[in-house]
């Protein structure tokens, strides 16, 4: 069983340049979380257009081995032409998140500093991916803490994204999991993010009965501690896998 929630919101701003949406392929699903960034005509432009190839790729095709790579390539090859289109080379840019689940493996990729959380299967323990973000840096040379990230001014210095031209180093790749007891996957741009603490995503995961569930306990978090007069946009996808 795959039981998933989704969900965005503008925040404090007038437009929502994040974007969620999942896909079912016969036995495999395809989840994709981004976060624009350009401002207006910008961000929410790149974020649907990375997404939507990601998704299009995968209800044509499904699921295959180097899926990602394709899903990842071809979508910054899109929006690498629609920016010189609309002349706007570097101003439509976005983060993505994609995880695949299918009857017999899990697998994901990302890009900037939108996460994924990996929960196994007694909800104490997890792994997340490591943001493209200068404060990223700071956590791993020891000069802030991980909860420090989520208040250093610099937090918004996204270093790799879709849209921008990459160099040796693009999109990061998970391994292959197998399917083997239960798993659980929280999608989340920075917005979101900042204002959930780890300990808290497990515990909540701990008393949820489903994916909504445990979405709507996380939101409840952010809209109690953001600023929601001026927050950034906050999306969220949650899977569990059982």
């Amino acid at each position: 069983m795959v039981d998933s929630a989704l969900f965005t919101n503008p925040g404090g701003r007038s437009n929502n340049e994040d974007y969620v949406v999942s896909a079912k392929k016969d036995d495999a699903m395809c989840f994709v979380l981004c976060d624009g960034l350009g401002g207006h005509d910008c961000g929410e432009v790149a974020s649907e257009t990375v997404a939507g190839y990601v998704i299009d790729l995968f209800k044509e095709k499904g699921n295959y081995s180097t899926f990602l790579e394709d899903a990842f390539n071809g979508a910054q090859e899109t929006l690498l032409k629609l920016q010189q289109e609309r002349e706007m080379v570097n101003a439509m840019k976005s983060t993505m998140v994609v995880l695949v689940v299918t009857g017999e493996e899990m697998k994901w990729a990302h890009i900037g500093d939108s996460r994924l959380y990996h929960i196994f299967n007694d909800a104490t323990k997890y792994e997340r991916t490591r943001d493209h973000s200068m404060i990223q840096i700071l956590c791993d040379v020891g000069e802030i803490s991980e909860e420090e990230m989520r208040k250093h001014p610099d937090r918004n210095k996204v270093l790799r994204v879709m849209g921008a031209e990459w160099s040796a180093k693009s999109f990061d790749k998970s391994a292959i999991l197998e399917r083997d007891g239960r798993h659980a996957f929280a999608l989340m741009t920075d917005g979101f993010w900042e204002y959930v603490l780890e300990d808290e995503m497990l515990e909540l995961l701990d008393n949820a009965t489903s994916a909504q569930e445990w979405l709507d306990s996380m939101k409840v978090l952010v809209e109690e501690r953001a600023d929601m007069t001026s927050t950034d946009n906050y999306s969220a996808i949650c899977v569990i896998v059982e």
